[in-house]
């Protein structure tokens, strides 16, 4: 029975992607994902591994190969040199022998293969566009907040957070796995706001991508909407903090009463609501 609370591992979505799940764990598995947007995320960017892993095997290394012709000579060589320096290969059974001549000089077209052409692989290959990030990966970025009052928090002007520096940034893309990502393309951001008592600290940061209808935009919409929940007095600050960390987009969903994002929070023309 799954915790709605918790998630799925890795090996679970591999074997539901595989279908090698028992029948009683397939459905509660689907519908955890059904309703568990992180644990979708995962299974796409697992599925995009695996596609990945697919077609280097298939579309790269195969064509990538040398052909074994030349380790198959340089075997035939030193095996008449050693008959010539007066070996006994004679005594080697025949049979024997003739059975593993072939496999041998396979294996060695495939190492030197391996050798010359293996690391050139990867960089063969154009990379493929990485899935957008809408949800960070809990063991990254947990959240991360300071120890301030509601009345500390609230008599301060609700400003913009802070530009992160660009060498933190860099940092927070390596975790990600995206080193080389386009800074445009992505808003590195609190995961709870500074305007909520979130934590200048590289455990609350994370690459929120601009491509996704979950984008750093949408998520400021939902931080000016807590943060006058907050002040108001219609929540706690501790609430606030913990909704916003756990899955912003489920919070985003609660506190305005919709599935999708608002169009106008996913453009950023909108007002206070």
């Amino acid at each position: 029975m799954l915790d709605q609370d918790s998630h799925l591992t890795d090996q679970q979505l591999l074997l539901y992607l595989e279908g090698e799940l028992p029948k009683r764990e397939t459905l509660p598995v689907r519908e955890h994902i059904d309703r568990c947007w992180r644990c979708r995320a995962r299974r796409q960017e697992l599925e995009h591994a695996i596609e990945d892993f697919i077609r280097v095997h298939q579309d790269s290394l195969d064509a990538k190969l040398p052909p074994a012709d030349g380790p198959r000579a340089l075997l035939v060589a030193q095996m008449e040199q050693l008959a010539a320096a007066g070996r006994d290969l004679h005594r080697f059974p025949f049979w024997l022998s003739a059975r593993l001549f072939w496999p041998a000089t396979a294996l060695c077209g495939l190492l030197a293969g391996w050798l010359f052409i293996g690391p050139q692989i990867r960089a063969l290959i154009p990379a493929r566009p990485r899935p957008p990030v809408s949800i960070p990966n809990s063991n990254l970025t947990p959240g991360a907040t300071v120890l301030l009052s509601r009345q500390a928090i609230c008599s301060q002007e609700n400003v913009k957070n802070r530009a992160v520096p660009v060498a933190l940034q860099q940092r927070v893309f390596e975790e990600y796995g995206i080193p080389r990502a386009e800074p445009r393309a992505y808003e590195v951001d609190y995961l709870v706001t500074p305007a909520l008592g979130g934590a200048e600290d590289i455990h609350n940061l994370w690459p929120q991508s601009y491509s996704s209808i979950w984008n750093a935009k949408v998520k400021d919409a939902l931080e000016d909407r807590l943060r006058d929940l907050v002040c108001d007095g219609s929540i706690e600050l501790s609430q606030a903090q913990r909704e916003i960390a756990n899955n912003w987009v489920e919070a985003y969903k609660k506190y305005f009463h919709t599935d999708i994002p608002l169009e106008q929070h996913r453009t950023g023309n909108a007002g206070k609501d």
